[in-house]
């Protein structure tokens, strides 16, 4: 694929494309995680995951992400994975994300890209729905 067909695919896509390398940091960031996380990319181009991991998920996340690194092999490459995340306002937002181990050219692991989608509205008005059900069971339990 050609340079900027690539970069055209990547910047037109309607979901956030991250790119972190080994260590985490993250090296690419796409206008629609812009959009989503409220950091430029310029802010976040070099910086640690940590600025949309909440603070007490980050020990977990940190955990399966070193075993990843160390192994090559991540579960989450074929199954979606939900999560909260963090804007830079600080406010929390639900996602799901699906991620793909990148090689370089050598064949050696040079990080993992994750292609994420806000979900949050969605998983509001589930809750809500569930929250409705429960109540009304119980008002039938009784």
């Amino acid at each position: 694929m050609e340079d900027w067909l690539a970069q055209a695919i990547v910047e037109g896509s309607p979901d956030a494309i991250v790119f972190a390398d080994r260590e985490g940091t993250i090296r690419a960031w796409n206008a629609a995680a812009e959009r989503m996380f409220g950091y430029a990319a310029s802010e976040a181009v070099g910086r640690s995951l940590d600025i949309i991991i909440p603070e007490n998920l980050r020990a977990r996340h940190w955990t399966g992400y070193q075993e990843v690194m160390r192994t090559g092999v991540t579960r989450y490459g074929t199954e979606l994975l939900s999560v909260p995340a963090l804007r830079k306002d600080g406010t929390r937002l639900s996602l799901e994300f699906g991620v793909a181990l990148v090689r370089g050219p050598d064949g050696d692991l040079a990080g993992i890209v994750a292609t994420l989608r806000d979900v949050t509205e969605r998983w509001r008005r589930d809750k809500e729905l569930r929250e409705r059900l429960a109540r009304l069971e119980k008002r039938t339990a009784s």
